[in-house]
């Protein structure tokens, strides 16, 4: 708290001793030492005061905050928005009951032979015509994948030398 130093103690215990004297210094010492104790119990009871107070007030946001939670919770019942939002979406995913009176009419009304049900029909059988048409639309012969494609080296000359590989030197990456 203080900075203070080990001289500067010793430059105040001696003032203390030539100004007080020798007979009462250990009662002044005695009396500036329950002052301190009575300064620590003091800043101690102001804490714990303090404390409390936060945990109090912690508490009370908590309880408002379960309040509202416990608020939110009761207003999910019957009779609300949810259970109105639940039964509206029920309702619409009714298949039997018409939602619009134009709807309604729509499947209500009578079927003309320009709206007859068409039935579905089954392929013919592949002709060897279908089948020299899909082996020239085929692709020729080409690599399901891109790779690259590798030359070979050609072979070197008896008189020349071959070439020295390349020697990897240390890089720091930067």
């Amino acid at each position: 708290m203080f900075d203070i130093g080990w001289s500067e103690l010793v430059v105040i215990a001696v003032v203390a001793l030539i100004a007080i004297g020798p007979k009462e210094l250990p009662g002044v010492l005695r009396m500036v030492g329950q002052w301190m104790g009575k300064a620590r119990k003091m800043a101690s009871e102001f804490q714990g005061q303090f404390q409390e107070a936060m945990r109090e007030a912690e508490m009370a946001d908590l309880k408002k905050s379960f309040d509202e939670v416990r608020e939110a919770a009761t207003g999910i019942t019957s009779g609300n928005i949810m259970t109105s939002l639940h039964k509206d979406v029920s309702d619409a995913l009714q298949i039997d009951k018409p939602v619009d009176a134009q709807v309604a009419s729509a499947i209500d009304a009578p079927v003309t032979s320009s709206d007859a049900p068409v039935t579905p029909t089954t392929p013919a059988p592949p002709t060897p015509e279908t089948f020299v048409e899909a082996e020239t639309h085929a692709p020729a012969g080409e690599p399901l994948a891109i790779t690259s494609e590798v030359k070979p080296e050609p072979a070197p000359a008896q008189d020349e030398t071959p070439p020295q590989p390349d020697v990897l030197k240390d890089a720091r990456a930067s």
